[in-house]
This record gives C-alpha cells, sequence and structure tokens, in this order.
C-alpha cells in the first residue's frame, strides 16, 4: 500500500492511495503515521479495510512527509561506487553512516530554502528506509523482518558547511526543509526487487542524476544489519541510503542550486518530488 500525509504543516491527515489513485482520509482509524502508528499490526489492520468507504481527500491538497516525528533521521554517505569517484573520495568498505535532524523533514514538493551566504546549496536522489519494529544486533538475513517499507528522499546538502567547516557532515545536512521525504511510504511487499529500482534527478528540466538501487556498495538489508550494531533502530525512523553519480559538487565545473531552481526527482514505484529553491 502507499501512504501518505495530507494537509497544511502541521494538520496533516493520514491517508492511503486506492486502486484508482483516489487519496483516502484513514484518520478515524489512525491518528498520524509516526512511531507509534507505523508498524505491522497497524499495517495489518489497514489491509482490512475497505477503501472505498473512505472519505476522499483533494489531490490538489499539500501531501506533508510521509513519517511524522522519526526518532531518527540516519544517512548513509558515499554508497554508490561512481559517485564516490565523483567526489574524488575511496570506495569505503563500510557504510559512513551520519545523522540529519528530523527538523530538516519537509514534505515531497515543499520549498527548499537558501539562506543568506549559502553557496553550495546541492541535490541528492536517495532511497529511504522506514523501520517498522525495534531492531537491534540483527543479522542480515533478518532485516526484511524490520523493514516496513519505503520512500523517496532527496538529501539536500550545503557543501561548504558539510565539508569545509570544522566536524561532521551533519551540520551541512540539517538545515530546515534539507529533507524532504514521501509523497508515498511504500510497504514493502509492493516492491519486487528493492535491489533494481530506476533513480533520476533533474534541476530545471536537465537530467543531472541517473541510477539504480543495483549499483549500491552496500544493500538495504546490509545497513539495517549494520546499523542494529550500532544502535536501536525504532518504528518510524528513516534510514537514507545514499545517491548515484551526478551531484553539483562532482561537475567540472561545480554546479549548485540557487534562489527560483526547480528540483524533480523520483525512483520507481516510489512516486515523484517536485520542490522550488527559495530564498530564506
Amino acid at each position: 500500500m502507499k501512504l501518505l500525509r495530507v494537509g497544511q504543516k502541521g494538520s496533516e491527515k493520514p491517508a492511503i492511495l486506492d486502486k484508482d489513485g483516489k487519496i483516502r482520509d484513514l484518520s478515524s482509524h489512525i491518528l498520524d503515521l509516526n512511531p507509534d502508528t507505523l508498524n505491522f499490526k497497524t499495517i495489518s489492520d489497514l489491509k482490512n479495510l475497505d477503501l472505498s468507504s473512505l472519505p476522499e481527500l483533494s489531490s490538489s491538497d499539500r501531501i506533508g512527509s510521509c513519517v511524522s516525528k522519526p526518532g531518527k533521521f540516519i544517512a548513509i554517505g558515499l554508497n554508490f561506487s561512481d559517485h564516490a569517484a565523483e567526489t574524488g573520495a575511496d570506495v569505503p568498505s563500510e557504510p559512513i553512516t551520519f545523522m540529519k535532524a528530523t527538523s530538516a523533514i519537509n514534505g515531497p514538493n515543499d520549498n527548499i530554502e537558501i539562506v543568506p551566504g549559502s553557496k553550495k546549496l546541492d541535490w541528492e536522489v536517495e532511497l529511504g528506509i522506514v523501520i517498522g519494529k525495534e531492531t537491534k544486533h540483527i543479522s542480515e538475513e533478518k532485516s526484511q523482518d524490520h523493514i516496513l517499507g519505503y520512500c523517496l528522499v532527496n538529501d539536500v546538502s550545503e557543501r561548504e558547511w558539510q565539508i569545509e567547516k570544522m566536524g561532521q557532515w551533519v551540520k551541512g545536512k540539517s538545515h530546515d526543509t534539507y529533507g524532504p521525504i514521501g509523497p508515498y511510504l511504500v510497504t514493502k511487499d509492493e516492491i519486487s526487487d528493492i535491489n533494481n529500482l530506476n533513480m533520476s534527478l533533474d534541476v530545471n528540466g536537465t537530467r543531472m542524476q541517473t541510477g539504480n538501487t543495483n549499483t549500491m556498495i552496500f544493500n538495504v538489508n546490509y545497513i539495517v544489519s549494520y546499523l542494529s550494531k550500532f544502535m536501536s533502530l525504532q518504528p518510524g525512523d528513516v534510514i537514507t541510503t545514499g545517491t548515484p553519480p551526478g551531484v553539483g559538487m562532482g561537475m567540472k565545473p561545480q554546479q549548485f542550486l540557487k534562489a527560483g531552481d526547480t528540483i524533480r526527482l523520483s525512483i520507481d514505484n516510489l512516486g515523484e518530488q517536485n520542490s522550488k529553491v527559495v530564498e530564506l
């Protein structure tokens, strides 16, 4: 199933896409798509609903992030060998892990802010994992038992803050609006092969990124198992898994976002995002 959140920021309703593409209101059954409800029991209960009996929501309404208030927003860096090459980095021997602030989370079509003095704002189309139950020290073979579904993520990055400022990458990854996720949380049963999904991103109508999850260095099962060795993962946690080549930092000459630019990104079966860069 494809789950989403619809409405003005802070007042979103949980919803589901029916077989005809209509958006149906789930608020009479669950309060939100958040750590309290994003679990396998909820999914099982929703599968038994007659979606045609649920109120229809307007397709013109704003779509919010597909997960509300996750406990953690974890990211994996340099997870495509050709992306590592374009940035001049070595291919990692184990997942490079960092955090994005949960306050960076944004709706899939919301504006992305560029702040005064920002010179190197960049884009990254990525596959997101949503966790469905507590995950701690699990084997790779058990990972699918803990993954609720998947979503589309734009890991927006300010490269000067990320690389040239002292400290960890989190500073360049965490400004408000730097984490658009959605439109849908797609349950894993709707994805026939998570390791073979096409990915793309356009800026101002020009294709910048083209990739496929089959070239990820570390696949989703490995990532979930690996992270569970260092921290427990909880229902609703979001893990974004790295980007294919074509980021602005890797171009010669480098190319970065500016106010007025538009970004469109998509992954097979996970929908698409359409954002505009605006001055703060």
